[in-house]
């Protein structure tokens, strides 16, 4: 087969078409292997995606009064700055009030029942509804969801979404709409989600991505999936920015939540429907294809690229680096690195770490440390995740004292690890026998400011506990217990009678 997925050192001897054109087209897909999603392996500790903001500005500065007289430079600095703290002053008390009137109308909530009148009292807190306010209040009734009151939350949650939505100067904004979706999914009323989405779109609201992630998301266990697609691929309005058409915005979903199986059912609906597939159509395929380990799709989707003239771009690249090196071909790998700069496409600091995590999970250590140094020849600084990939091959292969070296290096070079990077360094320590340095390494951590997650504290315990060090792993868990971390994951090690 006459494809880039051949995967062999004769790799370019017989470039396909496709290869010859770049596509500089942007595509929304984060198909890398060490992003937010989970890879085929499922493991744990790639997560380095963006911490997203939840709160937002709800005022701006006032803008000059062009009335007045201009001030001196050092007036107009003075009243900047004073005007500076003054927006900020204004906005801390905002927020603050407004979490105040939360909680009080939150405790008003809980008082509903038999002949209480919720609508009166609500009123009677002389609170003025805003966006914020709203989303605390739901946040609010989320967090308390469990399966004795679930009945309970959701009708509470719907009274106070209809009641607010009545009041003057107020339209409920969507993330409201979709906190509102949350809760009803975390109660289980699957048709109360419907007609609020029917609500939606009567009212003119945008049925988005995320609209369709958390219906999905909730009935992926009651066999409701392809209905819901069926659903979604009917309804005109749902047109998704920044995707070509919804069905992208569809397979772009389902990627994110690993439903690889309703991909092609999807990209064969919407083939049916006339609509032509484009580069981020293709890169969700082979993607899907590659997590479900058929390579043959693989080659066919890269060849069928080729026969409709769409050319490949960073994302493509990436997953076929990715797949390259997990197959342990570096020499096909390299070839692939200098044909992206033939055709213009110069390799980003994503490719090398994607393709370092290939070799690592392959076992090929030589070849990792060969492209981690070759990350340095072409102008990149290695960061936290670098290091971490590199440590955690040397790790799997048993190799500690190269392990231990590039950590120091890593911190010889103004890089702080995270957790992740300490997972894989207390896990290499109790694989060499090193519980008390292990032990030491999780204090490091609290000393750098690094707070262990589950997975560290897990990583430990278990260890401990099967090396038969059952008083230092009580006392990790005690700590743990003591911080208040994960208290409600503690079940799992009482099947032990230590514990």
């Amino acid at each position: 087969m006459n494809s880039v997925a051949q995967f062999g050192r004769r790799f370019f001897l017989h470039p396909v078409s496709f290869l010859r054109f770049v596509s500089r087209r942007r595509a929304y897909c984060n198909c890398s292997l060490d992003s937010g999603s989970d890879d085929v392996d499922n493991n744990a500790g790639k997560g380095y995606s963006p911490i997203e903001k939840l709160l937002r500005e709800f005022w701006k500065s006032p803008d000059f009064d062009p009335g007045l007289d201009k001030p001196s430079r050092e007036e107009s600095d003075d009243d900047n700055e004073s005007q500076f703290r003054g927006n900020c002053d204004l906005k801390q008390t905002f927020f603050v009030t407004t979490q105040r009137d939360a909680n009080r109308m939150f405790d008003v909530l809980r008082q509903d029942g038999p002949g209480f009148n919720l609508k009166t009292a609500l009123l009677e807190l002389d609170v003025r509804i805003s966006g914020l306010l709203v989303r605390l209040v739901l946040l609010k009734i989320l967090k308390i969801v469990n399966y004795e009151n679930k009945i309970l939350c959701a009708k509470l949650a719907y009274k106070f979404f209809v009641w607010s939505s009545e009041q003057e100067y107020y339209r409920h904004p969507v993330n409201a709409y979709h906190l509102l979706l949350n809760i009803f999914a975390a109660a289980e009323e699957f048709k109360a989600m419907w007609r609020l989405v029917d609500e939606m779109t009567e009212k003119g609201y945008p049925v988005t991505a995320r609209t369709f992630n958390i219906l999905i998301c909730c009935c992926r266990e009651l066999g409701l999936q392809r209905t819901i697609v069926e659903r979604y691929v009917r309804t005109k309005t749902f047109n998704y920015r920044p995707f070509k058409h919804s069905y992208n915005a569809i397979l772009v979903c389902l990627l994110r939540i690993n439903h690889h199986r309703l991909i092609e059912w999807v990209y064969q609906q919407m083939l049916a429907d006339n609509h032509l597939p484009d580069t981020l159509t293709y890169n969700i395929l082979i993607c899907a294809h590659y997590r479900m380990g058929k390579m043959d799709n693989v080659h066919r989707l890269l060849d069928e690229m080729g026969r409709n003239g769409i050319s490949p771009d960073y994302h493509t690249f990436n997953v076929l680096l990715h797949v390259l090196g997990k197959g342990d071909k570096p020499y096909a790998a390299l070839n692939l690195l200098n044909h992206m700069r033939e055709v213009g496409i110069n390799p980003t600091y994503l490719h090398y770490t994607t393709l370092m995590d290939g070799l690592s999970r392959a076992g090929n250590m030589d070849a990792c440390k060969y492209f981690f140094d070759e990350m340095s020849k072409n102008g990149f600084n290695h960061d936290v995740v670098s290091y971490t990939v590199l440590i955690s091959g040397y790790v799997q292969a048993a190799e500690l004292e190269k392990a231990q070296q590039f950590f120091s290096d890593m911190i010889a070079d103004g890089q702080l690890p995270n957790v992740f990077t300490y997972n894989s360094m207390i896990r290499g320590l109790c694989m060499a026998g090193k519980f008390d340095d292990a032990c030491s390494m999780l204090k490091e951590m609290e000393k750098r400011n690094c707070s262990p997650n589950f997975l560290v504290y897990n990583t430990l315990i278990s260890n401990l506990r099967s090396n038969g060090k059952l008083n230092k792993a009580h006392e990790v868990m005690k700590d743990m217990i003591e911080k208040g971390q994960y208290v409600h994951r503690i079940s799992r090690y009482r099947r032990h009678r230590k514990y």
